[in-house]
This record gives C-alpha cells, sequence and structure tokens, in this order.
C-alpha cells in the first residue's frame, strides 16, 4: 500500500485515496493514507468481520460496507460509483505487487535455505509479490499458494487450464478465497507459482489455535492456512508459513481456543 500511494504522488492523492479489501490491504491504505494526511475510504464485503471494521475506524478512515458480490465486482472492474481519489487495487496494482516482494527479500535474509514458501491465495497479489522477488534470487525455491475447500479458485483454474467459476461458501476464513481467479493475475500466477494446496477450515481453526498456544501468535483464519497446509503434510522439507493477517474476532477466536471451528 505505501508503495502503491508514493509512487502515485501528490496529485494523485489530493482528493484522498480508496480501496477494496476484507481487512489487510485496507488497514495498510488507511494507515498510509494517515501519515501522508490524505482522505480514506475503504469498500468492505458485508461479511468482514468487526474486528477488521474496528481497525479500519481507529485508523481515520471510513468505510462503506455492500454484499460479496457487489464487492467483488470491484476487485475485477476498479470501479465503484461515486469514489473519489485513488484507488489502490488490492491484488494486481504493480506497485502493491513489487511492495509485497519485500517479503520474499525478508525470507531469503533470515532463511537463505528455505526449501518452500507456503503464501495464503486471495487475490493473487501476496504470493506473486513474494514469489518473483524470492525467484529472482533462488530459482529453485517451491511457492505455492494456499487455499480451502470452501473458497479455492486457483487449485480449479489449475486442473482447467484457465480461470473458472467455483461455488464460494462463505466460512470464519474471510482473507482469502473468491469466486474466480482473477484474469489479470492467471497468467503471473501460473508461471511464479508451483501449485496449490487445499486445507479445510477446521484445519485452519486448529492451526490458529496452534500459533496461539505455541508462538502466542493471533492468525486469523487465511493467516493460518499455509500452518494448517504445512501440518497436513502436503509438502517436506524447510518450510516458511506466512502468516498474513491476525483479524480475527475474539468470539470466534474464543470458539477455536475451546476446539470448534467457527
Amino acid at each position: 500500500a505505501a508503495n502503491a500511494i508514493r509512487k502515485a504522488g501528490s496529485a494523485a492523492t489530493a482528493q484522498g485515496v480508496w480501496t477494496a479489501s476484507a481487512g489487510n490491504m485496507a488497514q495498510g491504505v488507511a494507515w498510509c493514507a494517515r501519515q501522508f494526511g490524505v482522505a480514506c475510504t475503504v469498500v468492505v464485503p458485508d461479511h468482514a468481520p468487526e474486528t477488521k471494521l474496528a481497525a479500519i475506524r481507529r485508523l481515520g478512515a471510513e468505510f462503506i460496507k455492500i454484499p460479496f458480490a457487489d464487492w467483488f465486482d470491484i476487485i475485477l472492474t476498479g470501479r465503484f460509483d461515486g469514489m473519489k481519489g485513488l484507488f489502490v487495487h488490492p491484488v494486481s496494482d504493480p506497485a502493491v505487487i513489487a511492495g509485497n516482494g519485500t517479503i520474499g527479500l525478508e525470507i531469503l535474509e533470515d532463511l537463505p535455505d528455505a526449501d518452500i514458501v507456503l503464501i495464503p491465495y486471495g487475490g493473487g497479489g501476496l504470493s506473486c509479490g513474494i514469489a518473483a522477488a524470492v525467484r529472482a534470487l533462488k530459482p529453485d525455491i517451491k511457492i505455492y499458494a494456499c487455499e480451502t475447500d470452501t473458497a479455492a479458485p486457483l487449485s480449479a483454474a489449475l486442473v482447467v487450464g484457465s480461470p473458472t467459476r467455483i461455488v464460494y461458501t462463505p466460512s470464519f476464513i474471510d482473507g482469502i478465497g473468491g469466486p474466480t481467479v482473477l484474469p489479470e493475475m492467471w497468467e503471473m500466477a501460473r508461471a511464479l507459482l508451483d501449485g496449490a494446496r487445499v486445507t479445510t477450515p477446521s484445519r485452519a481453526a486448529e492451526a490458529v489455535r496452534l500459533l496461539v498456544e505455541r508462538n502466542r501468535v493471533v492468525a486469523e483464519g487465511a493467516g493460518a492456512a499455509p500452518l494448517a497446509v504445512a501440518l497436513d503434510g502436503a509438502v517436506a522439507g524447510k518450510i516458511v508459513c506466512i502468516v498474513s493477517g491476525g483479524n480475527i474476532d475474539i468470539g470466534k477466536l474464543a470458539r477455536i481456543l475451546l476446539k470448534e471451528t467457527p
């Protein structure tokens, strides 16, 4: 988010910035807007948890809640009536993807002998950005996208060889998944990623609980999906799991800690 807003310049952001996000990019754009002293509006899907909405408010941004299907249309088209200012696409903005690449650089700085990187797959901007940077320095590393079986558009696309519509089933894992792979991300994802690995909401809940118990890290369902994949034994080697978000409602976290799946 910071990379996109900095590169756009003050003229482009004079009327503010806006994005469409379920939480993580929303907070990134809102935080940067506050730093640069410009207004920020976030369009969120109607299933966005209160934890994420509260964080947007704390950062001084406004949000508009709309039905998920209408929200996903913004992701596809980059348009929403009545919005002014710079639109920061949460997935396919080249500057956002490049900014995500810095995570890849940090991985190799800390763990140059890593064999595998597991990354939650929402729209592909995070996984492709990390993969682009990592592959430039260590081409033989394996990089897999992580999805859940309630919403796994990349896995479906890889099977048929092109983006295809799937049945999207909402779950407590609201930060990844969607009805289809974004067309503009398909070729990049297919070229940079070694495939996709799919887990279940119940396994992701177990991973959330394990992160709290063993690491004292609170992760949302999407952020815990890579650990769930690793625990499933689908890959082997020195594995890096990207835990990409801690925006989980307290009530849902409490149920998970009681060994339930929200």
